[in-house]
């Protein structure tokens, strides 16, 4: 009698002679492999026949033989006839593909940090050097500048390379710039402002890095959740970099900050080199259960090893811009980034302006929301792998999910004009941020969908626009406060965009598989 180990994951029909039959008794032997001894998951699958029925256990890539068959004839397997059984809760959380994506969420939790920790430092860093408020954002916007630069290049090294070795290098190159801050401080401006720039080069390329391992690892019904839980991590960088940077000056002068999170950084990339692998099927750690179940699960098994490589470095931008698709993603990063920064750089500014409390109050009012925008956006990644594993549409999907995380935080900044005391203006924010967070469910995993070999790229290209976006939203939200002398109003022209985003994406977006070999007509 032969040995055989049992999958969690799917139940598998046994036959003999291609036809299902009734056995009265079946003796197996079962190899200590087989981790589950409850028998609360549904492991039976009944078989009928003329002779009656008996449940099975389920098999996965093993032949047993039966003491009662006439020949003893040997039980082969049908291993497509089925659908898998989706892990429970435990099993997803515990398993190494969450491991994975925690490290992600973990190093996007520094690459907030580290770019939101220059806010906390350029009030005694402005002090002790004399810059006015104006040159104060020319050395906060240095960041911008490398990371303007870098998307796309990065994007395109993650396609070619995968995201484990480029998201090793750019946290390495951000940490050490990081690190080096002081020093550069101490040097000279023009060094200061170089060091920024390097950080926001080497930051250009964790979110299409994040992207790439996600979609190596986790299978469409699983994506969303993924995402959900690396931008949760980086959402939670902002609240971070923003509540242990004055505890840390406190403690260890203005600088603190910046030594402790680049050594973090250091901290991460040997952990991320030493535990993880670029695929599951290379990882030494990873059950053979969970194997089979993400390899079954994928529906494009070429996103596995080097057969997803593009055939060159250079990708096909031409192409890659002449479908709609691509300019629907392009649309909601850009406005994505938009309301982002605008919430980011000026809600602290707003709060003082309209309810005249002091910045300190203001900044803790505007730093709620960034805690509960880690929580909502893990609903809105559930809430899109629900709906595909019940039969809805990809597209669909993505449509609803991107809807609700533009059409929402429109209505939201509405009611926020409208509040009459902080408190209240306070709700609408954490209402808009919070909301806003289910687009990353949207826009952010169609990116591996429509184009899986350049998502990377692509993630470049819109992040590039994102940070346009970023730039002029922040910039002009000064301008014109001081033309029109009103928040509000920027608040309502970013809620009409909010809007006029939600309905391009609605349009022209889809979650199949887009045919880039060929330029549109």
């Amino acid at each position: 009698m032969s040995s055989c180990s049992l999958s969690p994951y799917r139940p598998i029909y046994v036959h003999i002679n291609n036809k299902f039959i009734g056995i009265k008794s079946i003796n197996l032997q079962f190899s200590s492999q087989f981790p589950y001894k409850s028998t609360n998951r549904k492991l039976f699958r009944n078989v009928s026949s003329n002779s009656g029925s008996v449940g099975l256990r389920t098999i996965v890539g093993c032949r047993v033989r039966t003491g009662v068959s006439s020949n003893d004839k040997s039980f082969d397997l049908a291993p497509n006839e089925d659908e898998a059984l989706a892990p429970n809760f435990l099993e997803f959380i515990t398993s190494e593909r969450v491991k994975v994506v925690s490290m992600l969420a973990l190093a996007l939790a520094l690459c907030n940090a580290d770019r939101v920790v220059m806010s906390v430092a350029i009030v005694p860093l402005s002090l002790a050097h004399g810059w006015s408020r104006s040159f104060s954002g020319i050395v906060q916007s240095s960041f911008l500048w490398g990371y303007l630069v870098s998307p796309i290049a990065g994007g395109t090294l993650v396609d070619y390379y995968g995201g484990k070795i480029i998201m090793a290098w750019g946290v390495a190159l951000w940490s050490l710039a990081t690190f080096l801050t002081p020093w550069a401080a101490d040097t000279s401006l023009l060094a200061l402002l170089a060091m920024r720039a390097v950080v926001g080069l080497a930051e250009g390329v964790a979110l299409p890095a994040m992207n790439n391992m996600v979609a190596r690892w986790f299978p469409q019904t699983e994506r969303a959740r993924a995402v959900a839980i690396a931008m949760g991590g980086f959402t939670s960088g902002n609240a971070i970099g923003l509540v242990l940077s004055p505890i840390l000056m406190s403690q260890a002068g203005i600088f603190g900050p910046f030594v402790i999170f680049g050594l973090s950084g250091f901290l991460w990339v040997l952990v991320w080199l030493s535990a993880t692998s670029s695929t599951p099927d290379r990882h030494p750690q990873i059950s053979k259960y969970e194997l089979e179940y993400i390899l079954r699960e994928k529906q494009k098994p070429l996103l596995m090893g080097n057969k997803h490589k593009p055939a060159t470095v250079i990708p096909p931008f031409r192409r890659l811009l002449s479908k709609m698709p691509t300019w629907s993603i392009i649309v909601a990063n850009a406005m994505h980034s938009w309301g982002f920064f605008v919430i980011l750089s000026w809600m602290p500014i707003y709060f003082n302006f309209v309810y005249h409390i002091d910045l300190r109050q203001a900044s803790w009012f505007s730093a709620v929301p960034w805690s509960v925008m880690a929580f909502t956006g893990y609903l809105g990644g559930l809430l899109s792998d629900m709906l595909i594993q019940r039969g809805t549409s990809v597209t669909l999907t993505r449509k609803i999910l991107q809807s609700i995380g533009f059409i929402a935080p429109g209505i939201a900044l509405i009611g926020l004009t409208a509040a009459k005391s902080p408190v209240m203006a306070s709700a609408w924010l954490t209402l808009a941020i919070g909301m806003k967070s289910f687009s990353h469910s949207g826009f952010l995993v169609n990116l591996q969908e429509i184009a899986p070999q350049y998502s990377g790229v692509l993630h470049g290209i819109s992040n590039t626009a994102g940070t346009f976006a970023a730039i002029l939203g922040t910039v002009g939200a000064g301008f014109f406060v001081e033309l029109v002398g009103s928040f509000q109003g920027f608040l309502l022209l970013t809620s009409l965009l909010y809007f006029l985003s939600a309905l391009f994406y609605i349009i022209f977006s889809t979650g199949e598989r887009v045919n880039f070999d060929e330029a549109a007509l």
